[in-house]
């Protein structure tokens, strides 16, 4: 439609145009009006067809110019649609979601003004329940009013029959039940102690037991002098020499006093140094089998005999030790603790002693799942200071363990030395097993021996302390010292006290004396009953 009314409005114009052109020229020819002639009718003709083909360019672009106005119109139109179908479609699901807005706020309005219901519901309920209370309240009040009077009435009453005030009467029950509480303590400490005296002492007898059983010494006699025996008498006169310049030699070379009497064939070389007396037997040793005795060899076959001692001592340290398992010690250590072959204490040998200490020490760190090498490190080196203690002043204990910790043993190993005799507070059980394996290697029996004197103050000392407490009536020291049984007066003490006297004669015991191994207290409580039948 809009093509055809450019095409009609292109040929309107064409037409005006060529009837302007006619006019013009025939103007141009006076304004006269005659017929064209040919040549004017071609040129006319001419025109018309530049003005037809002018119009046809003119309707080309105006066709083309509305069908680009159509296209965009339609593409309008169809955008238009579009949108309008979106809109549509928007507005579709806001009113949807405006919909659900609306039921999820009636619902919500709902379940708000059930719940408002509900709570009114419940201070309904809080109030009537605060009202019961505080009813109850007051009943409960008065009732206490009367209770307290109540209370009052009957203490006076009490008070009235027995005599006592209710401070009195509350004193004396808290005594009877003090004592009644001491009473079943007792009971139960008894029964626990007893549960665990047996089974401790049933672990600890087989421990012992195996540990002397697989390990014992030979007992030696404890002595201050050495006796060389000579192939005749005749060899006195040579050790003494010429105005006794020979044994004045020897003495003070050596530090040792030689003895010469009558005893037939032998002299005693006396020294509190058992290193030292060893040295001047062995020199003296070597000087009568050679014959040749004057202070120039003297001095010669001293320093051989050191020597000989010292490798003696060397030799005797390190076999100790390969013995018990052991490896990197000192060299010094190694040569004190050879040193001890040559000292006894109370009969015993020390470096065996502390052999078979430390064995026994390895064998309850096995039963007891510890480490045994290191406690026989601590039992074999807790002797150690004896081997110093003429050369320095103070206890062996300290004095070793100040060797030890100077040599670089470990701590433990140090601890062990200075607590085994109690001088230290015992911190490890490593020192606790030291001194159990020591108590053990020098109470067996064999092991040691005591002067008779000592012996006697001991068990004086033992039923004196026993002897000493309120209620004993006898008391005997029996097995050599190792028991002690007390007789107490059935009508003074009773079952629970005699254990209370047994704990403080064993504590009063371990404070006062030094024994070896442990001492039995033994408390006997005896009730008779006597009647006669005519």
């Amino acid at each position: 439609m809009v093509a055809l009314t450019v095409a009609v409005l292109v040929f309107a114009l064409v037409a005006i145009a060529a009837l302007v052109v006619l006019v013009r020229r025939t103007g141009a020819q006076g304004g006269r009006v005659n017929e064209p002639s040919a040549e004017q009718l071609a040129e006319v003709h001419s025109e018309l067809e530049e003005a037809r083909r002018e119009a046809g360019e003119i309707r080309t672009r105006a066709e083309t110019d509305a069908n680009e106005i159509i296209s965009r119109s339609e593409a309008t139109e169809k955008t238009v649609t579009q949108m309008r179908k979106e809109v549509e479609e928007e507005t579709r699901m806001l009113k949807s979601e405006l919909k659900e807005l609306r039921s999820d706020l009636e619902r919500r309005e709902n379940r708000l003004a059930e719940r408002e219901q509900r709570l009114d519901e419940e201070a309904r309920r809080q109030a009537e329940r605060g009202r019961e209370l505080a009813d109850t309240e007051t009943e409960l009040t008065g009732k206490r009013e009367d209770l307290l009077k109540v209370e009052d009435e009957r203490r006076a009453i009490l008070e009235r029959v027995s005599g006592f005030t209710s401070d009195q009467a509350k004193s004396e029950l808290v005594k009877e039940i003090e004592n009644q509480a001491k009473r079943e303590a007792a009971l139960i400490v008894r029964e626990i102690e007893g549960e665990a005296r047996k089974e401790g002492e049933k672990r600890a007898c087989k421990i012992v037991t195996l540990a002397v059983q697989r390990v014992a010494t030979e007992q030696t006699a404890e002595s201050v002098v050495s006796v060389l025996h000579l192939p005749g008498d005749e060899m006195k006169g040579r050790i003494i020499g010429r105005e006794g310049r020979n044994i004045r030699a020897f003495e003070s070379t050596t530090g040792v006093n030689l003895i010469i009497d009558d005893t037939p064939e032998a002299v005693l070389l006396s020294c509190f140094d058992p290193v030292r007396r060893e040295t001047a037997r062995l020199t003296l040793e070597k000087l009568v089998l050679d014959g040749r005795i004057h202070p120039q060899r003297i001095e010669e076959a001293y320093d051989r005999s050191r020597a000989e001692v010292k490798d003696l001592c060397v030799r005797a340290g390190e076999d100790a030790l390969v013995e018990l398992g052991i490896t990197e010690m000192h060299p010094e250590l190694v040569t004190l603790l050879g040193q001890l072959r040559y000292r006894t204490s109370y009969g015993q040998n020390v470096l065996k002693h502390l052999i078979e200490s430390a064995h026994i020490a390895g064998i309850m760190a096995s039963e007891l799942r510890m480490n045994p090498t290191l406690l026989k490190r601590c039992t074999v080196l807790h002797d150690i200071g004896k081997a110093l203690t003429h050369e320095v002043e103070g206890s062996h204990a300290l004095i070793g363990a100040e060797i030890a910790r100077r040599y670089g043993e470990h701590e433990d190993v140090v601890h062990a030395i200075e607590a085994h005799h109690n001088e230290v507070e015992v911190r490890t059980v490593e020192a606790v097993l030291t001194q159990a394996a020591d108590s053990i290697s020098g109470s067996r029996p064999g092991a040691r021996r005591e002067s008779l004197e000592a012996y006697v103050k001991r068990l004086e000392r033992l039923e004196e302390i026993a002897q000493s407490f309120d209620g004993v009536e006898k008391v005997f020291a029996m097995q050599a010292g190792r028991e002690i049984r007390v007789m107490v007066k059935p009508e003074a003490v009773d079952d629970i006290q005699t254990q209370v006297i047994a704990r403080d004669v064993a504590k009063q015991v371990e404070e006062e004396l030094t024994y070896p191994g442990q001492i039995r207290i033994t408390v006997v409580r005896e009730s008779r009953s006597t009647e006669f039948a005519r």
